[in-house]
């Protein structure tokens, strides 16, 4: 049954519903604590020192492939890097190996931008032609969980802690033997965000009818701006949790904050360190995910935000009391400029 809400202008939701709020309009009562704590910290960039193993501390531009380099191969899916300029050919002998489908995304992005799941090399070759940048190219790795796992370790501490896990549920409508896959979609308040982007990419696939029962995958990349629904995970943590992550972090050298954004198995291989899969891993940027549950209050989600920024801020005064300084503000200023082309 469709509910009231559900029909309400999408405006609106946007309005009383935090989760679809433009990053600005969420951040903006926090200043004063970020403030706070570049007091504490002595600097406006604090945050930039926290991962001296990637650039700006993973805040801002950073290459996707040089971070996958750090992380324990027996945890990654098997990936290509293509740089900018080189064939097609090129292209198809570095993938010789892999089997389709495959997911391509720019080496610099962010939240999913231009990443796509990949069917075909006739899909490939239109990847290849429509973007001309330094892109990665990754084995779809098909196991039904995706998490987003935060953590963190002090630099004067030998065991970090796991202190976000976000769980993903893809956009996806279940038919009813009667509606078309746009009328399911308008059944759903987070459907209907993704409805103009979702009739460009399935064309007539749209308007088909599924089965009574048949549920229709929409949208296989695991962000939130593409529909994807984050569940508060955090019963999942516990002593094991936190064992796996010190065995996946510690042994890439000068990182102490981030979220692994991955596949695993199941809960029970997670437990075990086992059929993890890490698709990406960012850093001081990355947000603790759970708090975008449907179910999370606006003023519990600012105090988990608060806790984590204060975490990265103590990695910081640690990381200046062993020589390594925070980037500076017109180094960073100047980067984000740049990559906005003003």
């Amino acid at each position: 049954m469709t509910s009231k809400k559900t029909q309400w202008p999408l405006w609106l939701i946007k309005l009383f519903t935090y989760e679809y709020w433009t990053w600005w309009a969420f951040y903006l009562p926090l200043i004063p604590y970020w403030l706070y704590q570049a007091f504490r910290t002595k600097s406006l960039t604090f945050f930039t020192n926290a991962d001296p193993c990637i650039d700006y501390g993973g805040f801002f531009g950073e290459s996707k492939i040089d971070i996958l380099k750090q992380i324990p191969a027996q945890y990654l899916p098997q990936t290509v890097f293509i740089t900018q300029g080189c064939s097609f050919d090129f292209v198809l002998e570095q993938i010789k190996t892999l089997e389709y489908p495959l997911i391509c995304k720019p080496n610099v992005g962010e939240r999913g931008t231009e990443v796509e799941k990949i069917a075909d090399e006739k899909a490939l070759k239109n990847y290849f032609d429509s973007h001309p940048i330094d892109f990665i190219i990754q084995e779809y790795i098909d196991y039904d969980i995706e998490l987003g796992v935060l953590y963190y370790r002090l630099p004067n501490e030998e065991q970090g802690y796991v202190s976000s896990v976000v769980k993903k549920e893809f956009l996806s409508v279940i038919g009813d033997g009667t509606s078309s896959i746009e009328t399911l979609m308008q059944q759903s308040t987070r459907a209907r965000f993704q409805l103009e982007s979702m009739k460009k990419r399935l064309g007539m696939d749209f308007y088909k009818i599924p089965q009574r029962h048949e549920r229709i995958l929409l949208e296989p990349i695991g962000n939130h701006c593409r529909g994807t629904k984050f569940l508060n995970g955090n019963e999942l943590i516990n002593k094991q949790l936190h064992e796996v992550f010190n065995k996946i972090a510690k042994p890439i050298e000068g990182f102490h904050y981030g979220r692994f954004d991955m596949r695993v198995r199941s809960i029970q291989d997670l437990y075990k360190g086992q059929y993890i899969r890490v698709m990406e891993l960012n850093g001081v940027s990355a947000e603790p995910g759970h708090i975008y549950d449907p179910e999370y209050k606006l003023l519990k989600a600012y105090k988990d935000l608060a806790y984590h920024w204060r975490i990265i801020a103590n990695i910081s005064i640690q990381q200046q009391k062993l020589g390594i300084k925070p980037v500076p503000t017109k180094v960073l200023w100047k980067v984000i400029k740049e990559h906005f082309g003003k």
